[in-house]
């Protein structure tokens, strides 16, 4: 009988398995539930044999050092002992965000520093800065049309009809992608986060329509070159005057695609919510200056984090951590959502919002060498998007009670579904 024929309750009795919610409803409990088993905790992912398990840590400290370990890969074909032997089916419907692809995030050095140096070379802190003017026109646009969204009950779905529309509207802007283009991307990246009885058809479905999207929007882009990153990104080269192969920049594309995304449709959404539900919280952040706002973003990503679970990596030694020996071959998985809420961090309070809060200390865009390049750009898109709504509207009110709102049934995703508003005063307001 090999190692992984062994059941796992048998080799780490002293580590707990846990059932986990496939669709997220409720990430904020479960992550209660699973701080309360321990600070390592292991689970089974849908699609998986009961006997391959992903571990996954509790607190916060703990996950940072996972995103710094030595021994922690991302490679999942050379370090997943279950996938190295066949236990994992090829056909599994979440492999798109857990192996296969050759961008940076999937990478170990010196592969993953070679990418990020030429990514980081055209993707600089300068051009995130320049491009306020490009997403507070998104924003503004995207506010002009919010009133043409109300139903029947006068109410508009922000996620949808504001949420969405600036993270996509700015991450296309910066790619070149021309709008016809625009539509396609937004269903793929729907399709790729959604774990609502996705089946290997679907998955098969994704990665061919990504390719052929991404493939277009290259060839369009070697044709008529401009400004935008995509552009830079097919002729920049590193020190060694290396380029991105054709599947890498594909894979670059995808990743920037999905990434500049569903973190930033979560943020806003989640930080919309907040405020309407924590008036004293509301009226503390319309007395700040518009920079001030960012006290309202990095207080929203700690406490109601914007990615539910995320694959960590995989162990390519024994690595102690959290009083737990982790073999070898095994699959790591983050969870943000939660974790965020440790009282071991922020104290007997650390489930309260509160954007004057001192320690605002997260870990909602990884740590160590992946660290998400992107985090300036969510930020800056939040911050803006958040001021600017506010400003309009003034007297926003949810349109449900708050008790009503669903998460979206996705094991990655973190936020409602639907966040439905009276942007107008209302007789009866929900708090």
């Amino acid at each position: 009988m090999t190692q992984l024929d062994v059941p796992h309750s048998d080799r780490h009795p002293s580590v707990p398995i846990v059932t986990i919610d496939p669709l997220g409803a409720d990430p904020h409990a479960e992550m209660a539930r699973l701080r309360a088993a321990g600070p390592v905790v292991r689970t089974v992912l849908p699609g998986l044999p009961d006997t391959v398990h992903a571990w996954m840590v509790t607190r916060p400290d703990l996950l940072a050092q996972l995103g710094r370990h030595p021994a922690v890969s991302r490679v999942a074909h050379r370090h997943w002992a279950a996938h190295r032997d066949g236990l994992v089916p090829s056909d599994w419907p979440l492999a798109g965000m857990f192996i296969g692809l050759t961008s940076m995030f999937f990478l170990d050095d010196p592969e993953h520093q070679r990418q990020r140096r030429m990514i980081s070379s055209v993707f600089t802190a300068r051009r995130v800065e320049r491009m306020g003017g490009d997403i507070t026109r998104v924003v503004r646009n995207a506010l002009d049309a919010l009133p043409g969204h109300r139903g029947p009950d006068g109410a508009v779905d922000l996620r949808a009809h504001y949420a969405y529309a600036i993270p996509m509207g700015v991450i296309c802007h910066l790619l070149g992608i021309p709008e016809p283009m625009r539509p396609r991307f937004r269903a793929l990246v729907d399709m790729l986060l959604d774990t609502d009885g996705k089946t290997a058809e679907d998955a098969a479905a994704l990665e061919r329509g990504r390719l052929e999207l991404l493939d277009e929007l290259v060839d369009l882009r070697r044709t008529r070159p401009g400004t935008d990153l995509t552009s830079s990104l097919i002729t920049v080269r590193d020190g060694d005057g290396d380029t991105l192969s054709h599947r890498e920049l594909l894979d670059t594309l995808w990743s920037l695609v999905v990434a500049g995304h569903e973190t930033t449709l979560n943020l806003i959404t989640n930080a919309v919510r907040a405020l309407l539900t924590h008036p004293d919280q509301l009226a503390r952040a319309r007395t700040l200056p518009p920079a001030g706002w960012s006290a309202v973003v990095e207080e929203t990503l700690r406490w109601d984090g914007v990615i539910n679970y995320l694959v960590a990596g995989y162990t390519t030694d024994t690595i102690a951590i959290g009083g737990t020996s982790i073999p070898p071959g095994q699959l790591l998985v983050s969870l943000y959502a939660g974790i965020g809420r440790d009282p071991g961090v922020h104290g007997p309070t650390a489930g309260r919002f509160d954007i004057s809060r001192a320690n605002t200390q997260q870990v909602a865009f990884g740590a160590g060498s992946h660290y998400c390049l992107g985090a300036p750009l969510a930020r800056l898109e939040a911050r803006i998007a958040l001021c600017e709504l506010f400003g309009r509207h003034p007297e926003m009110r949810l349109a449900v009670p708050d008790s009503e709102l669903r998460n979206a049934r996705s094991l990655f995703t973190n936020s409602p579904s639907t966040l439905p508003v009276q942007l107008e005063a209302h007789p009866n307001p929900h708090r």
